[in-house]
């Protein structure tokens, strides 16, 4: 069986950072890790070509030579998903859909002319497609009732990948979180329980990445890395030798909650282990809010203190923050870039509240009558796809602005400083190799930041403090001061967008002031709900 992957496109997004990549002449962010673990689970006797959309299109060879396609994607991949259903179909080829997209709304791939769904996760569902095409079924969909155990998952198929097209390569320990955050689907996809590879496994995918000729980041896509900490520590403690004996190749970044913060030994191991970046769900500042989305876990101590420590123990500290939650206090933007303001966290993901399928979110939502009929795309340049409790219009406006200020070159600038210089210098520098592709990239943010802008003083001048004050964090810095890159237009593309559909979506509405849970509110649901 000749099998074609192909991942669909992103659309432009906070993440998608266009400027940035192509400063080092990277194609895209991160590898498809869920199509080439699909092609590790799936018979090493067929054969598999892999097309990622962000770096290139599927040539006609490639469509030519294949007997089966599979896609898989992301809620936000979705246009791009639906679209390559309908052209391999064009083609006369059989689809296999599966992913987050597919299992969450399956009629949809289905509508499109998927003739397989594999949904949930392919550990278990992948065998049901295989027999059902050995015997002859030209369709089907196949859904697991229980969660696999991931240990016997087997290494992704890095082979498959063009390892120059990317900035960071990506692996996975965990699946599952532990807690209960309302809006969030990861408990959906992956349950409640973190399920782990064990230390072998996970250090028997670095042995094929460093094999490959891998060098530089790797992204530990775990939703939530700290989900089981007795099993993380066992790993760390095993991939600290490991890094240890290979030189440091490999720097590491991955997701976790707050309350890494309470646990220093924890902390201490991840810098053991060169991990260099840490994403935080901090949401929101208020506490009303945190509460009301069931993410009690950012309650517990002081959200500013915890980024403190974190930052001091060496992780730079990127978070996710939400506006538009019910009962809501206005000002909520605000707070929210007062509060990175205070902390110094230089990335700060700024969203709009939307209510992803099958959360609790949702289905709360829908049996409110408040889910709107518009689709989302699900990213920073949507608005939220149900009726909140304060008027959407003031909410959007909080939004813009604070997505503005945020992204306010000398205010990015002088945020990254503050960050870097309280930021531990990393216990191991690994491997340096100054190639000519950073050369480029460095010459090129020079001229633009240090010489056209009106912030070259201030470049200069922080630059010149970090590599006096904290010399070993310089080439992570001035990375980091390369993100502006891509936000500088950025932000004009969210303050544009949502303007456009604030206005599209107050010209087709006609709101009517009723109540709930003691807030006014416009109610739409005659002509927009679900």
């Amino acid at each position: 069986m000749r099998v074609l992957l192909l991942y669909p496109l992103f659309p432009q997004s906070f993440w998608s950072f266009e400027k940035t990549l192509a400063l080092v002449n990277r194609k895209a962010l991160l590898p498809p890790l869920g199509l080439i673990t699909v092609a590790a689970i799936l018979p090493q006797a067929w054969e598999y070509k892999l097309v990622d959309r962000n770096v290139r299109e599927a040539t006609e060879h490639e469509w030519d030579w294949a007997e089966l396609v599979i896609v898989s994607g992301m809620i936000v991949q979705k246009e791009d998903m639906l679209a390559q259903i309908q052209e391999a179909k064009r083609r006369g080829k059989p689809v296999v859909a599966g992913g987050p997209y597919p299992t969450s709304l399956p009629d949809e791939v289905k509508a499109a002319g998927a003739d397989y769904l594999v949904l949930d996760e392919g550990e278990i569902t992948l065998p049901l497609l295989v027999e059902a095409i050995a015997r002859g079924e030209t369709n089907g969909t196949f859904r697991a009732t229980e969660k696999p155990s991931v240990t016997e998952t087997p290494i992704p198929r890095y082979d498959l990948l063009e390892f120059d097209a990317y900035d960071n390569m990506s692996l996975q320990f965990s699946r599952g979180c532990p807690f209960q955050c309302e809006f969030c689907d990861i408990i959906v996809l992956y349950g409640r329980k973190s399920r782990t590879k064990t230390p072998a496994q996970l250090l028997a995918e670095l042995d094929r990445l460093y094999a490959l000729g891998w060098r530089g980041s790797v992204f530990m896509v775990d939703d939530n890395f700290i989900g089981n900490k007795r099993n993380v520590k066992l790993l760390l403690r095993e991939l600290k030798v490991w890094m240890a004996q290979k030189k440091y190749p490999f720097k590491f970044l991955t997701e976790a909650s707050v309350d890494l913060a309470d646990d220093p030994e924890l902390m201490e191991l991840m810098a053991e282990c060169n991990f260099t970046n840490v994403f935080l769900g901090i949401e929101t500042p208020d506490e009303d809010s945190l509460n009301l989305t069931k993410k009690f876990q950012n309650t517990r101590n002081s959200l500013s203190e915890a980024i403190e420590k974190i930052t001091r123990s060496g992780l730079r500290v990127m978070a996710g923050f939400i506006i538009g939650f019910d009962g809501e206090k206005p000002g909520a933007g605000d707070r929210i870039v007062r509060f990175v303001e205070q902390t110094d966290i230089p990335v700060a993901m700024f969203s709009m509240l939307q209510a992803l399928p099958n959360t609790a979110l949702w289905h709360r939502l829908e049996k409110e009558g408040r889910l709107l009929a518009e689709k989302s795309g699900m990213n920073q340049t949507t608005l939220m796809n149900f009726v909140p409790t304060r008027p959407i219009e003031d909410i959007a406006r909080e939004y813009i602005e604070g997505f503005w200020q945020l992204y306010d070159p000398e205010r990015y600038l002088d945020r990254t400083f503050r960050h870097f210089m309280k930021l531990r210098a990393p216990k191991h520098s690994g491997e340096f190799r100054l190639r000519l592709r950073e050369i480029r990239a460095l010459l090129i943010l020079i001229w633009r930041q240090g010489m056209l802008r009106k912030t070259r003083w201030k470049f200069w001048i922080n630059l010149f403090k970090i590599v006096r004050y904290n010399p070993r964090v310089t080439d992570h810095y001035i990375k980091v001061c390369a993100f502006i890159e891509h936000f500088y237009d950025y932000r004009q593309i969210v303050r544009d967008q949502i303007n456009a559909q604030l206005a599209a979506h107050l010209a087709t509405h006609s709101p009517i002031v009723t109540k709930l849970g003691g807030a006014d509110r416009p109610d739409w649901q005659e002509k927009t709900a679900v």
